[in-house]
């Protein structure tokens, strides 16, 4: 993972007022607009899977900096923002139930830009993979409930997700970048969180790829009969040694999918994400495997957790002090100077212009007479 650092996300109840997120979509939408303008669609995809990026403009978008809310609300003021006009670029996906709608409007977005039905189909599948890797194969206690992927009319991708922890209060999230490197090994760009476990299974880290590999294989060959050895009760007037020497426990879970694993033995998978694709292999089962092949044949899987890693116009919850309202609408002026200033020609200025001014609330008529 190439970047590093934390962000403190705790969990925050509630929905953003309604005043706040509108100006949030409409100053989301010009800073989208300038930066595909400048940079182009990947331009823009590179910087929102960039967490720093993200952080800062949710800042400047008049979020809270230490709050879950700065990916779930950031994210929806760009998907609103991105639907008012056809920029080329598309947020599916959301928090809860949305979430679940993804890969219906991958589907819907991906026929108004033209992709190919391979396209599609390759999407679809890059929005169920990554959720799938950051909830089963990084076991690290924080429960997705947050999923967007993002593209554009070329079929590029980025994802962003947010897992939820709530005996410790607080979210983690993770962003997957353009820079695809497969879905199994290390495919995030950065997983952020402010907390740190002391042990998390990760089975996408490069340490894991033995542990991998011997998974393949156990399923492969006919894993009914780990499932005889495992049942084999333990006597209940024999003592554990951890309870003597404090040393690490290995504890199998009760919720392995052995009928998923059944169905996976018959067909007979060539790789460990063409298993761990299969619907039924959940966290429960691609855990019960990684012990199983670090218990009998001493492939040892990564139990090290793989977490990495300020205000412009205040934070909603008036942390670090409240949003300056009439700061956030004229700040639309002075990016309107700026572009004045900068010496671009009459008809390239009045185009900036023209973007500038969706950013400026409906109800502000002083602002919206003089662009």
């Amino acid at each position: 993972m190439s970047h590093s650092g934390s962000a403190v996300l705790p969990l925050h109840g509630g929905k953003a007022p309604r005043w706040l997120f509108s100006r949030m979509v409409q100053l989301a939408e010009c800073i989208v607009d300038i930066v595909i303008d400048e940079y182009g669609h990947g331009g823009l995809l590179e910087r929102l899977s960039d967490p720093w990026f993200f952080q800062s403009l949710s800042c400047v978008l008049g979020y809270d900096w230490h709050s879950s809310g700065t990916t779930t609300v950031t994210c929806g003021a760009l998907k609103m923002a991105l639907d008012r006009e056809n920029m080329g670029v598309t947020v599916c996906g959301g928090k809860g139930r949305t979430s679940l709608k993804t890969p219906q409007e991958i589907r819907e977005m991906g026929q108004i830009f033209g992709l190919s039905g391979y396209k599609i189909d390759g999407l679809v599948y890059a929005s169920r993979m990554s959720a799938k890797v950051d909830n089963s194969l990084v076991q690290d206690s924080y429960k997705l409930y947050h999923h967007c992927l993002i593209f554009d009319e070329q079929g590029d991708w980025i994802v962003i997700q947010q897992g939820i922890n709530e005996e410790r209060g607080n979210a983690r999230r993770y962003h997957w970048g353009l820079d695809h490197r497969g879905f199994i090994e290390e495919p995030q760009d950065a997983i952020i969180c402010e907390t740190r476990l002391k042990e998390a299974l990760n089975m996408t880290s490069k340490l894991s790829k033995e542990n991998r590999d011997m998974c393949l294989d156990l399923v492969r060959d006919n894993p009914m009969k780990l499932k005889r050895t495992l049942a084999k009760p333990v006597p209940v007037n024999q003592s554990r040694l951890d309870g003597w020497t404090g040393a690490e426990t290995l504890v199998m879970p009760r919720s392995v999918n052995w009928d998923a694993v059944r169905e996976a033995y018959q067909f007979q998978p060539r790789s460990y994400e063409e298993m761990v694709s299969k619907r039924g292999i959940g966290p429960g089962t691609i855990r019960g495997l990684a012990l199983v092949a670090e218990l009998i044949y001493g492939e040892r899987a990564s139990w090290s957790d793989p977490v990495r890693f300020n205000f412009a116009f205040g934070g909603k919850d008036g942390v670090p002090f409240p949003v300056d309202r009439k700061a956030m609408d004229e700040a639309v002026d002075v990016l309107r100077n700026g572009i004045k200033a900068s010496g671009l020609g009459s008809n390239e200025e009045l185009r900036a212009i023209q973007r500038l001014k969706k950013c400026v609330p409906d109800r502000d008529m002083t602002l919206r007479t003089v662009l």
